[in-house]
């Protein structure tokens, strides 16, 4: 695996978890779309525009995926309270399956960091490719509910992409009707992967699936 070859399976709407990528392959399901924001051509919305500002005191620091280890405590709060009962939160304790979900031997990983008063509050696992971010985890203070910070997160990475000049955030997948994921929604204009090709849709709007199994655009020889 090597930032190319990760490149092109993400464009083709694949997934990393751990060393791992992945794609879903149901039968008779296509409910999983792997989505990214055009970070050019994005513009904040008005509750985005107010979450910017009341979050205007946060110091942003990006550092290496070696930092992970420091924000494992953050991690299980975050899980703990968001998330109980659910798989991750019964394996969170475990720092070895966190590094696991988390960091990868082969990709170029960065921890942003969103400091407040001295500590810190959130923390976006972030990798780098050669034409865009991808938001791989964010968790943040469990304490801190109504921050928006998870949007906060979202827009600090949409500004960092265009500031390096990588022109796509992804942000993985999103379910349409699903509560947990009609966040990626917020954000516009926003692609999904219909299985040949990416195709920008409005609220509430379905991707039209390619038939059959998707396949990889030009795939290296390697794969």
């Amino acid at each position: 695996m090597d930032a190319a070859l990760y490149q092109s399976l993400i464009d083709s709407g694949f997934r990393r978890s751990g060393g791992y990528l992945y794609r879903p392959n149901c039968p008779h399901c296509n409910a999983c779309v792997s989505v990214r924001v055009p970070v050019d051509a994005f513009r904040p919305n008005r509750s985005q525009r107010r979450c910017l500002r009341s979050n205007g005191d946060i110091e942003l620091r990006i550092r290496s995926s070696e930092a992970l280890v420091e924000h494992h405590d953050l991690y299980v709060r975050y899980l703990q309270t968001r998330h109980p009962g659910a798989g991750m939160s019964e394996s969170a304790s475990s720092l070895d399956d966190y590094l696991e979900f988390l960091d990868s031997p082969w990709s170029t990983t960065l921890c942003y960091e969103f400091h407040r008063d001295g500590r810190v509050i959130a923390v976006a696992v972030t990798d780098q490719l050669p034409q865009g971010l991808s938001a791989v985890y964010t968790f943040f203070e469990p304490s801190m509910p109504t921050a928006g910070l998870g949007t906060y997160a979202i827009l600090c990475q949409i500004d960092q992409a265009r500031h390096e000049g990588r022109p796509w955030l992804y942000l993985g997948y999103w379910i349409a009707g699903s509560q947990k994921m009609n966040y990626k929604e917020r954000f516009r204009p926003i692609q999904g992967w219909s299985g040949t090709e990416w195709a920008t849709f409005g609220k509430g709007e379905a991707i039209e699936f390619a038939t059959g199994v998707p396949v990889l655009t030009d795939p290296p020889s390697q794969y």
